[in-house]
C-alpha cells in the first residue's frame, strides 16, 4: 500500500439503462478528515448494437454461454480502460474498480451476479482490479444495494439529498445520525424503453412525455405496485421490472405520449415520498441520465417546491457520479474500511466488499 494518502483509480460503471460503459479517472485523498475527488477526465463508450443486444438479453442464456460473456465483458471492459488511459494520456493509475454489469440480481435468495469478469480486466489491461461490490451484503442477508450512499456520505455531505435519476431511481440522506438509503422507483428503464416504441434511444429533455396528458388508470396501477414495495423498500431489478411495469407500459390503449407523461408523474410521485419535510428547505442532489431530462425535472420541482429545491450540478458529475463511487469504493476496499452500510442494504453487519486482483 502506498505511503501517501493520494490515489489514481479508473472507476467503471455499466448500468440498467444500457446508456454506455462510463469510465471515470479521479485522484481520491483524505483532506481536513474527509475523502475527496478530483475528477480528471471522464468518458461514455456508447454500446454498439450487438453489446446492447447481448447484454439486455443475457439473463435468457445457458450457463455456459453466460459464462463466456462474463469474461469477453470483462476482456471489452479490459481494452476499453486501456484505450481511455491512452488516448487521455492518463499517468500512474493504481488500479481500476469495476461495477460491472447487473444480469440477475435477486437477493431474497441469496443471488445477485454482475458480469465483467475481473480477471479478464485484469488481464487485458495489465492493472490491478477491484470489482464484485455486491456479493458479500446479499449473503450476510442485505439488499447488495443500493451501493452509491457511501459515495454520497463521503463526498457529497454539503447535500441533504442525494437523488440519482438512472435506470432506477435511488436516494440517500443521513437520518438519526446514520446514512439510510433506497431504491424508489423504475425511471430511465421505462422512459426508454417508451422512447424505443418511437425508434428513439430516449426522450430527450422529455420533448414527448411534455406533448401526452396523464392517464390516470395507468397511474394507479404504477401507484399500487410502489405501493405494495414501500414497506420493504427492495432492491429493484430487471426482473420486477419486466414482469409487473413493463405490461403497463405496453398497454397500446394509451398514446405513447401519453404513457411517457403518466411515468414523469409516477417517477414524480413516488420521489416526492421519500424526501422528509423539514425546517428549512432541503438541497437535493439530482444526478444520472434523468437529471437532463427537463422535462421531469419541472414536474418533480413542482412535486417538491415546499420542501426542497433540486439542484442538477454540472454534466460530468451528472454523467459520472456512479462511476466516481465505484472508485472509491474500490478506495476503500484498498484501505480495508466500510464500503457497504447495513443502514442502507438491511444485511447483518457493514460490510467491507470487493475482490481485488493482480495486487
Amino acid at each position: 500500500m502506498k505511503p501517501t494518502a493520494k490515489y489514481r483509480v479508473i472507476g467503471i460503471m455499466s448500468g440498467t439503462s444500457l446508456d454506455g460503459l462510463d469510465l471515470v479517472c479521479c485522484d481520491y485523498q483524505r483532506k481536513k478528515g474527509r475523502w475527496t475527488f478530483d475528477l480528471i477526465v471522464g468518458e461514455t463508450i456508447k454500446y454498439t448494437q450487438i453489446w446492447t443486444w447481448r447484454l439486455s438479453n443475457a439473463h435468457l442464456l445457458p450457463g455456459v454461454d453466460l459464462q463466456k460473456l462474463d469474461y469477453e465483458f470483462g476482456n471489452f471492459i479490459g481494452i476499453r480502460c486501456k484505450q481511455f488511459i491512452e488516448k487521455h494520456k492518463i499517468k500512474k493509475v493504481d488500479f481500476i474498480a469495476s461495477h460491472g454489469h447487473t444480469v440477475f440480481h435477486q437477493p431474497e435468495k441469496k443471488l445477485t451476479h454482475q458480469i465483467g469478469n475481473g480477471v479478464a480486466i485484469f488481464e487485458s489491461s495489465k492493472l490491478p482490479v477491484i470489482n464484485d461490490f455486491r456479493s458479500l451484503d446479499v449473503l450476510k442477508g442485505g439488499q447488495g444495494a443500493p451501493l452509491v450512499p457511501v459515495g454520497d456520505h463521503h463526498l457529497f455531505a454539503d447535500f441533504d439529498v442525494c437523488l440519482n435519476l438512472g435506470g432506477i431511481a435511488n436516494y440517500s440522506l443521513n437520518e438519526k445520525k446514520k446514512r439510510v438509503a433506497a431504491d424508489i422507483c423504475f425511471t430511465n428503464m421505462g422512459l426508454n424503453y417508451l422512447a424505443g416504441k418511437m425508434e428513439m434511444k430516449f426522450d430527450k429533455n422529455g420533448k414527448q412525455a411534455a406533448q401526452g396528458v396523464v392517464d390516470v388508470k395507468m397511474l394507479m396501477d404504477l401507484k399500487t405496485i410502489y405501493g405494495k414495495w414501500k414497506s420493504t423498500r427492495p432492491s429493484l431489478g430487471r426482473e420486477s421490472f419486466e414482469m409487473l411495469i413493463k405490461p403497463l407500459l405496453d398497454n397500446e390503449n394509451i398514446s405513447i405520449q401519453n404513457r411517457l407523461r403518466t411515468f414523469c408523474e409516477s417517477v414524480s410521485i413516488e420521489i416526492e415520498s421519500v424526501i422528509p419535510k423539514r425546517k428549512k428547505k432541503l438541497k437535493v442532489l439530482a444526478t444520472g441520465g434523468g437529471a437532463f431530462n427537463q422535462f421531469l425535472i419541472e414536474i418533480l420541482q413542482s412535486k417538491v417546491v415546499h420542501k426542497a429545491v433540486i439542484i442538477v450540478p454540472h454534466k460530468k458529475i451528472v454523467n459520472y457520479k456512479e462511476a466516481i463511487v465505484f472508485g472509491l469504493l474500490g478506495m476503500l476496499r484498498l484501505k480495508n474500511k466500510i464500503n457497504v452500510l447495513k443502514s442502507v442494504t438491511g444485511a447483518s453487519t457493514d460490510t467491507t466488499a470487493g475482490t481485488m486482483i493482480g495486487f
